[in-house]
């Protein structure tokens, strides 16, 4: 199996993460007509955000315990499960039209603080996350180490956040 440097996946973390914040930003102003109902992923969405923060959970405490291989196998469960999230999420903004917030009142507020929170930060620590990955995958542990203490919470927020934004939302769902 060929290895790769660093740097080469360096560069693979920062064409990704410009490839994804493109489609993300696209799905909101392109909608692409298909006869199939996409409103099955919603929950997909959340239960698959939900593994994320668990894993992410099993992943620290693992590597508290000093247990690399199993922190190795979880972060890369965490990458996986993050990833079908994300192709899952781009299809279903891609085909359905957003659905609305609508409940009035303190609650509103709750639900566009996380909504706004969940969507910075995800845009944000995406390509932290794929390089403290990188530092991790070779092996760069004194890097990988500095990175994953802010880029871990960041990441913990954004999958706990994402169902509890989808719960808050589900009763709008038409």
């Amino acid at each position: 199996m060929k290895k790769y440097s660093l740097k080469q996946l360096d560069v693979v973390a920062y064409v990704l993460s410009v490839v994804v914040l493109f489609l993300v930003g696209l799905m909101r102003q392109v909608k692409i007509p298909t006869d199939i109902d996409f409103g099955f992923l919603p929950p997909l969405h959340a239960t698959l955000n939900a593994i994320t923060a668990l894993i992410l959970l099993y992943a620290l405490l693992q590597i508290k315990k000093k247990n690399i291989e199993a922190h190795k196998k979880a972060i890369f469960t965490a990458m996986v499960t993050s990833g079908l999230f994300l192709l899952s999420y781009v299809v279903y903004h891609f085909t359905t039209v957003e659905t609305k917030f609508c409940q009035e009142g303190t609650i509103r507020y709750v639900y566009f603080f996380f909504l706004i929170t969940h969507i910075i930060l995800a845009a944000v620590s995406l390509p932290f996350i794929l390089l403290t990955f990188n530092r991790g995958f070779t092996m760069t542990v004194d890097k990988h180490k500095r990175m994953a203490r802010w880029v871990w919470p960041v990441w913990f927020y954004v999958a706990l956040t994402g169902p509890i934004c989808y719960l808050m939302l589900k009763p709008c769902h038409g």
